[in-house]
């Protein structure tokens, strides 16, 4: 059995009459975090001081599974109010000081200051501990965030396709924006969803608010016009600029014989809902 093990309930002991102590030599040692403890508390929920003796009690008594649920649970919430990592490296080493002195002042109190081979064990055991715990919280913050960005990242791609309809059976839709090759698969998927469920017979592509169009985003848009053209939906495209038309040029690639293309939106919208009125 282990040094820690064999003591942890003393030394739990021990740091529990000496909380108020702790606490002030935390807060001594954690000078970058000690006048964001509130603002923590306030945005988060997150009690600093309560959290580092839960933290201590678990590693004096090497409850090892208590503190990877308890880091897991700790990484979340760090990024789930962005909290700054910084003060939590602070923080978490601000603990770990703290716990070597009063674990040396624990030790003065029961005479076992000489025992060198015990001492190594322990530092062995405190700082493994502590290490696990800071492992954990990085995986798990790590983890969290990136699903964080994911869902907004897919939030922001859902709004960006949208298609709206002018009349029954025609609809414009206006790409805005950077047009990278993630984004390009998104709107086929959606496009050819949303004219299957609007049962659109004419689709207006608008491009004149694209910012930029890699080379790969124009055969996704061909493969869309393709796509809508087998579920007999006509593609209109308006906006294209020069740069894009330029780029198309030199790509030899272009829409002629895929789609129809027209100067501007107005124009487009004009002819289609001329046509709509004059076919009643």
């Amino acid at each position: 059995m282990s040094l820690v093990l064999q003591e942890g309930q003393q030394i739990k002991e021990f740091f529990n009459q000496h909380q108020k102590e702790i606490e002030e030599n935390l807060l001594s040692e954690a000078e970058n975090v000690r006048g964001k403890i509130e603002e923590i508390q306030m945005i988060g929920n997150i009690n600093l001081i309560e959290n580092a003796h839960k933290l201590i009690g678990y590693v004096v008594e090497q409850q090892t599974e208590d503190l990877e649920k308890f880091a897991e649970q700790e990484g979340i919430v760090w990024a789930k109010y962005s909290m700054t990592l910084m003060f939590k490296l602070d923080w978490i080493h601000a603990i770990r000081r703290t716990l070597w002195s009063f674990l040396y002042r624990y030790d003065v109190a029961q005479d076992k200051s000489d025992r060198i081979e015990e001492f190594y064990a322990l530092e062995k055991t405190i700082n493994e501990q502590i290490d696990k715990f800071l492992n954990v919280f990085f995986i798990s913050y790590s983890t969290y965030k990136d699903k964080l960005l994911e869902a907004e990242r897919e939030l922001v791609e859902n709004l960006s396709v949208q298609i709206i309809p002018i009349s029954s059976n025609t609809a414009i839709f206006p790409l805005i924006g950077t047009m990278d090759g993630y984004r390009s698969e998104t709107i086929e998927d959606k496009v050819l969803a949303e004219v299957g469920r609007g049962r659109i017979q004419t689709l207006i592509i608008d491009l004149s608010g694209v910012v930029d169009m890699e080379g790969s985003v124009t055969h996704h848009l061909l493969k869309v016009i393709d796509g809508i053209s087998l579920m007999g939906c006509e593609a209109i495209i308006t906006g294209t600029r020069a740069d894009i038309a330029s780029k198309m040029v030199r790509e030899g690639l272009s829409f002629k014989g895929k789609a129809i293309v027209k100067g501007n939106l107005q124009q487009a919208i004009t002819e289609v809902l001329l046509g709509d009125l004059q076919s009643c």
